[in-house]
């Protein structure tokens, strides 16, 4: 017997302990882009490392509102309807629609940037009631130093919101906040819905140096016609997630959202073995990448330093 466990144990069979119960997790979020893709993959890979498997004792049910809040109103009704074992929303606008919808079924949400400002819990180190998660505030005091290395002469940021999205109002607050002592005039461009994008990028052509796509779902979901803008006018385009870069921005400091799925996977494991999601803290993000793309740089008349080059995590070739 001993040695079973001894040739088991080598092979990592014991790695992961079995999950008898057959357990539903229900995700949703407000829209498909990269990095919310990413983090939906992250959730579902990490709960397989935890010992839940699709296919096995796990199924995982996804849906997408495409964008609409109302859409996510109704997807946040019919997962409680359906009564799954955890809902896990991906954004503020999804995590608001199922914390308004359930005050049972457990809630772990994850990509929420001010858990507190949204009114998802009162909280952050002490949630109780049904909802707990990961939270993704940008470091914006590490986005601004990057845009000062690349860009040392602009001096208005244009920023490009969701004014109906509570996660870029406050990264919009925040930024003024640190925007203003490091010597930036901030100047905003709304645009409520993908379609608005592009009218908003032009908003911003004489009255911006540089333009910041924050992790505003609405705009990130239309990044490219903000992208086209900036080309068209030489004007610098920065990001707060990294999976825009590679999509035409140039640069961004930003967490790798696969991770944070990986992340949220554990909190959603520790719920689906008995815990309390109330007794969870809300989880910060954890670790940053710097990612840089010379080629989209050079569309829009800049060249980064190798300095900044020579760090990054990844360049984009």
């Amino acid at each position: 017997m001993l040695k079973y466990f001894a040739a088991a144990a080598a092979i990592g069979l014991l790695a992961v302990p079995a999950k008898a119960a057959e357990v539903t997790v229900a995700v949703t979020a407000i829209v498909e882009h990269p990095a919310l893709d990413a983090a939906r993959d992250g959730i579902r890979d990490g709960l397989a490392d935890a010992g839940y498997k699709v296919g096995d004792n796990l199924t995982f049910v996804y849906e997408s509102a495409q964008g609409n809040p109302a859409t996510a109103a109704q997807i946040a009704r019919k997962f409680v309807g359906d009564a799954p074992t955890v809902i896990v929303p991906i954004s503020t606008p999804s995590a608001q629609a199922v914390v308004a919808a359930t005050k049972d079924i457990p809630v772990v949400f994850t990509a929420v940037t001010d858990p507190v400002g949204a009114e998802l819990v009162t909280d952050a180190a002490m949630p109780g009631g049904n909802v707990t998660g990961v939270s993704d505030l940008s470091p914006l005091a590490d986005h601004l130093a990057l845009i000062k290395e690349i860009s040392p002469d602009a001096k208005r940021i244009g920023i490009i919101f969701n004014p109906g999205e509570a996660n870029s109002v406050a990264l919009v607050e925040k930024l003024k906040e640190l925007g203003g002592p490091a010597g930036y005039e901030i100047v905003e461009a709304s645009a409520t819905k993908t379609a608005d994008v592009q009218q908003a990028a032009r908003s911003l052509v004489g009255k911006a140096d540089v333009m910041y796509i924050p992790t505003d779902n609405t705009v990130v979901s239309a990044l490219e016609a903000a992208v086209q803008v900036a080309e068209q006018n030489g004007i610098p385009l920065y990001a707060g997630d990294t999976d825009s870069v590679p999509r035409g921005a140039i640069a961004a400091i930003g967490f790798n959202y696969y991770d944070i799925g990986l992340q949220t996977a554990t909190i959603v494991a520790k719920v689906l073995d008995g815990a309390k999601p109330g007794s969870i803290p809300v989880m910060q993000a954890q670790g940053t990448n710097l990612v840089v793309n010379p080629g989209a740089a050079k569309k829009m008349g800049v060249t980064i330093p190798d300095a900044v080059v020579s760090r990054a995590n990844t360049v984009v070739q």
